[in-house]
């Protein structure tokens, strides 16, 4: 490879790592500041003079936008597997950039009565669509930009950038606190991360638009053509004829997206609201704990490179099941709400960081953005999206216990599930999941079955 060639992958790697990541992380800094600053807004949109009843209502819109994800899904992954990954990132952080300044603009209940909290829903099923279509896209597009063999930790940066987004909004969270009253953040304070993550969404479009199309997608289409195979046969039909897989993606994501929800996203408002840690010390303990976990990420991706897929996600998530409960009654005030945080985060962070690359090497190039992408956000949405207000739900019940044991029976789900998995890390992406369709196609994706 010559100097200027050398210059060019240098140039598109780069241009890769930013446009997902700059992309990934705006999403997820709209999708999850609704749920950090949901105790400050949700007075503002539901009437009532109980806060604990406007937060539930709050948390309750927060689910009802993950029953989009699907939908998201399927039309984001219809369009990334027929028009190009680059094409469906792109409308993604449109979308997704649109539903957050509607957000941060709509006035109070006060002001326009019932029509605040219905245009509070409809803001986000629009950021539900866009972001249940951001990471079967992103992930895929991602898995097939990667080397085959650093294909694990490239993945990483899906999680890595989506919790940039997510650290972003608790930092702004935690200086807005500090440096505003409790009045002046309910009345414009939490405004503020809605209005910003609708601008910055702008230049997040920028940068997807100077991103070219994965080689793995390109390659599949000049072939597709090449051979005069024609129009592909209907992709709902093809992703539905592998029920096998779907499953999978289905219980590995159940118990791994309502750890993550719980402890990345919901935890400074549960121990704000559930066990009265002070809003400014829960906020900058969150913050502390995300940084940590996304320098743990990459860790974890370059382990299941040369370890396996498998090996790697087995150990964490069973250290999770036992670790859970004592996790949950140490929180108390901010430092043992970072402690906590962190040793849960560090745990779950395998999952996220694996979880992208291991989707994309179950499903073929002509399906691969909708085959995990509408299986993915059905179980996201049952199980991730119900956490936090299940949670919430449960404490205000005095019966925090529940939820735990919920989430550690989804947990032993997952594991079995990462169990009984073939191992795929290396797998050329070109030829994986090719095999005809259903159990049997399924089935023989399989390199050997688990020891």
């Amino acid at each position: 490879m010559s100097s200027t060639e050398r210059a060019d992958a240098r140039t598109e790697k780069r241009r890769t790592i930013l446009g997902i990541g700059t992309g990934n992380a705006m999403e997820w800094f709209d999708w999850n500041v609704y749920a950090t600053f949901s105790a400050f807004f949700a007075p503002q949109f539901f009437a009532g003079d109980d806060a604990g009843t406007a937060l539930l209502s709050a948390l309750a819109v927060f689910a009802v936008g993950f029953v989009a994800r699907p939908f998201g899904g399927l039309v984001f992954g219809w369009i990334a597997d027929r028009r190009g990954r680059k094409l469906s990132m792109a409308l993604c952080v449109a979308t997704a950039a649109v539903g957050s300044l509607v957000i941060g603009l709509t006035p109070t209940h006060a002001v326009i009565g019932i029509a605040a909290p219905l245009i509070l829903v409809l803001a986000r099923l629009a950021q539900g669509l866009a972001h249940g279509g951001e990471l079967p896209a992103a992930q895929t597009y991602l898995a097939e930009m990667a080397p085959r063999q650093r294909r694990g930790l490239w993945s990483s940066l899906i999680y890595f950038s989506g919790t940039a987004g997510i650290l972003a909004g608790t930092v702004l969270g935690a200086v807005l606190s500090s440096v505003l009253t409790a009045e002046q953040m309910a009345s414009f304070g939490w405004r503020v991360p809605f209005v910003l993550g609708g601008l910055f969404g702008l230049y997040a479009l920028v940068m997807r638009l100077r991103m070219r199309e994965s080689d793995t997608y390109t390659d599949d289409e000049a072939t597709r053509t090449a051979t005069g195979t024609g129009p592909a046969p209907s992709l709902l039909r093809q992703v539905l004829a592998r029920p096998k897989a779907l499953a999978r993606v289905v219980f590995l994501t159940s118990g791994m997206t309502v750890v993550y929800y719980v402890w990345s996203v919901a935890a400074p408002a549960y121990a704000i609201n559930s066990r009265g840690v002070a809003p400014a010390a829960a906020l900058w303990a969150g913050a502390g704990a995300l940084a940590i976990f996304m320098v743990i990420l990459p860790a974890w991706g370059a382990a299941s490179d040369r370890f396996g897929r498998r090996r790697t996600l087995l150990v964490p998530g069973a250290l999770l099941v036992v670790l859970l409960f004592p996790l949950d009654a140490m929180i108390h005030d901010g430092w043992s709400l970072f402690l906590a945080m962190t040793l849960a985060l560090a745990l779950v962070g395998a999952a996220c960081a694996i979880a992208p690359a291991l989707y994309a090497e179950m499903f073929p190039t002509g399906i691969r953005a909708a085959g995990l992408g509408v299986p993915y956000s059905i179980s996201v949405a049952l199980f991730g999206g119900t956490a936090p207000y299940l949670q919430t739900l449960f404490a205000e019940m005095g019966r925090p216990g529940l939820f735990l044991g919920y989430a550690v029976v989804l947990l032993l789900l997952s594991g079995v599930t990462v169990y009984l998995l073939p191992e795929t890390k290396g797998i050329d992406l070109a030829s994986a999941g090719v095999e005809p369709a259903g159990e049997q196609g399924a089935a023989a994706t399989e390199v050997s079955p688990p020891r």
